[in-house]
């Protein structure tokens, strides 16, 4: 495994196919270790985890702190509605305050696009060795999420060996709310990274013409793709025709939190023309793999019919598989501090 480049972790914009693979090479052995019942190595034992989540969450926060409890560091646990903030301090200076308290790594989650850039640059200008590892913000970003959605496609394809090429020339459907989607975004940079052809499908309203240029907005401050070839991007607004073709699907959940505007005229329309529904999915002949990266909107965007009884719904897979893709991703970055 070649040294780990980064010392942050905002988005999968600027992973190169060597920092896929390094990442997946490293999860498989954590998950091998588990399976083997190993459940909690020492790792980095001495260090200390801190996550900072400003938004709920169920799967992302305990998934991060149960990670880094299996590869034995401390854990600290932050609170908002008991922080300072409620006296008048910044984000900014609270994670500041974390790192001077010795935290290795900040893993946060914030609803503005782009703070954990912004974290991390006075940080890094005040010479603190502290990583940050973004865990969702705003409509920017997921690594850990796209990463790990990528890494149930891969396991569910690899008859063998775990092998991210064999998504090349794969059709991925994502459908429903892009727009409002950190999580899509990021799946876009991932999937494509290994040549997988990517089918957007929804209404106007959800997934603007724009995105066909996704991949000309890169992170900030980065000039270059690493990645030198990406799969395609396509926008459908065909749900039946899209599930004819594809090789995979990831159902999206509708982000009414985030939506500014009333964007559909009623949610019962937009579960008739792009709800995922057991007739819906019999138009494709294969037994194709279906991830959602929760929470579900059951019978909206997806039938519980598909969820509980589909034999190959991913959900529960994802979850799992969170676990061993961010103690990669908690372990490469301390091996870049060291």
């Amino acid at each position: 495994m070649q040294i780990w480049p980064h010392k942050h972790i905002h988005t999968l914009a600027n992973f190169s196919i060597q920092d896929y693979k390094s990442v997946f090479e490293l999860a498989n052995r954590f998950d091998a270790l588990k399976n083997a019942g190993t459940k909690k190595i020492p790792a980095l034992q001495g260090t200390l985890v801190t996550s900072l989540f400003f938004e709920a969450s169920t799967r992302t926060k305990n998934s991060f702190e149960l990670a880094a409890k299996r590869l034995s560091a401390d854990v600290q646990t932050f609170a908002p509605s008991s922080s300072s903030l409620t006296k008048g301090e910044t984000i900014i200076d609270t994670a500041i305050t974390y790192s001077a308290m010795g935290a290795d790594t900040l893993v946060i989650r914030h609803s503005s696009s782009y703070i954990t850039f912004e974290i991390a640059n006075k940080l890094d200008a005040i010479n603190s060795k502290t990583s940050i590892l973004n865990a969702g913000d705003g409509l920017h970003s997921h690594p850990s999420q796209g990463l790990l959605d990528m890494y149930t496609l891969v396991k569910f394809f690899s008859t063998k060996s775990l092998n991210p090429e064999i998504l090349n020339s794969k059709k991925i459907l994502i459908i429903g709310d892009v727009n409002h989607s950190r999580v899509a975004r990021s799946n876009l940079w991932a999937l494509s990274a290994f040549g997988a052809d990517i089918i957007l499908c929804g209404p106007k309203t959800l997934i603007p013409e724009e995105f066909i240029n996704f991949f000309k907005t890169p992170a900030p401050n980065q000039i270059d793709d690493p990645v030198k070839s990406r799969g395609s991007i396509t926008i459908s607004r065909s749900l039946e025709e899209s599930i004819k073709i594809a090789d995979a699907i990831i159902v999206l959940r509708l982000q009414k939190e985030r939506m500014m505007e009333n964007l559909l005229s009623s949610i019962d329309s937009y579960s008739l023309d792009y709800g995922l529904t057991p007739d819906k999915l019999s138009l494709n002949s294969k037994e194709i793999p279906i991830l959602h990266p929760g929470p579900i909107n059951r019978d909206i965007e997806i039938s519980s019919k598909i969820v509980d009884d589909y034999p190959n719904c991913l959900i529960n897979n994802q979850v799992a598989n969170g676990i061993p893709i961010r103690m990669a991703l908690l372990y490469l970055l301390h091996k870049y501090n060291k």
